[in-house]
């Protein structure tokens, strides 16, 4: 058999093969394209088809990056959170470890410190200040020298309490609050006025309850003007509520005072309410409503503004049995 050229020319058909007869020889051909070779004419190899095991493992790397990208962000920004604003002074979170869902009472408040609260933070926080991180369960009387202790839930600016700290230096409080501001404040406040028997507790006042004090370790529990919730929805997010009382009642000395007041009509009859049905503790009016405000409860700035516009202001105060 003869050997066939690498490119038979166009002239050659099938039927020339089919008879036997030899091809033409080749004449002159049509000019090509500028260029052109015989490996020109030779069919292209196909393009491969995509391969989408290939495409599969890239697009998993690209998730795999973006969720690398996102956990460093969220860690950045949970490292941020927990720094500090001063050094030595209130954590940003200090029970970040004992994370839980859960309704909480109070939306933390990263308010404009000023340079005289700063100074004060700086300076007496490592003497007169503690983070609530529910690691440890706190010695008050070591904390307090020895005096009985009131645990205040939200003290604000701290002006209240720090004159209560004042007209009783016999009585240690334990004043919490989130409020940096606040914090600052009453550390300057009380250190104005001599008194030595404040401590002021940065965080979350359950878990302060439920794992850093002792059974029967206080005597008495102030809650005055906590915020109401107004709205139906958030009715849940108050503070005095039976499972919150529930807390409360193991860490009270027999005969302790839980003093709350309210300027918020509602609240003060869901606080009377609450309070009234728990069996631990007994209305220490004698009608079983409200009670007069005790004259150890200082006018506060922000009653003196809700009585001015009308609101009134009610007490309750109940003994633990």
């Amino acid at each position: 058999m003869s050997e066939q050229p690498l490119n038979p020319s166009p002239a050659g058909t099938p039927d020339d093969a089919a008879a036997g007869t030899a091809p033409a020889a080749p004449g002159p051909s049509a000019p090509g394209p500028t260029g052109s070779t015989a490996a020109d004419a030779l069919p292209l190899p196909a393009e491969p088809a995509p391969d989408a095991a290939s495409d599969a493992a890239s697009d998993a790397l690209s998730d795999e990056d973006a969720a690398a990208r996102r956990a460093a962000s969220f860690e950045r920004a949970r490292r941020l959170r927990q720094e500090p604003r001063f050094p030595g002074g209130p954590a940003a979170d200090p029970a970040g470890s004992h994370h839980e869902r859960r309704i909480r009472s109070f939306q933390p408040r990263r308010s404009r410190v000023t340079t005289g609260q700063q100074e004060s933070l700086e300076r007496l926080w490592p003497q007169w200040g503690l983070d609530i991180d529910g690691k440890r369960v706190l010695d008050l009387a070591e904390l307090f020298g020895g005096l009985p202790v009131v645990l205040e839930i939200g003290f604000g600016m701290g002006e209240a309490t720090a004159q209560m700290a004042a007209d009783d230096p016999g009585t240690g409080i334990l004043a919490v609050d989130v409020h940096t501001p606040g914090q600052g404040n009453l550390l300057g406040l009380a250190e104005k006025a001599g008194s030595t028997n404040v401590r002021v507790a940065n965080g979350d006042a359950v878990i302060l309850l439920r794992e850093m004090l002792a059974p029967e370790s206080l005597d008495g529990l102030r809650v005055y003007f906590p915020d109401p919730w107004p709205k139906a929805r958030h009715h849940k997010r108050r503070l005095i509520q039976p499972d919150f009382l529930d807390l409360v009642a193991p860490v009270l000395r027999p005969g302790a005072i839980v003093h709350c007041a309210t300027d918020w009509e509602p609240y003060a009859e869901q606080m009377l309410e609450v309070l009234t049905a728990h069996p631990r503790f007994e209305n220490t009016a004698a009608d079983g409503g409200y009670a007069p405000r005790p004259a150890f409860r200082p006018l506060t700035r922000f009653e003196g503004q809700g009585l001015d516009k009308g609101h009134v202001v009610h007490d309750l105060l109940f003994a633990r049995v």
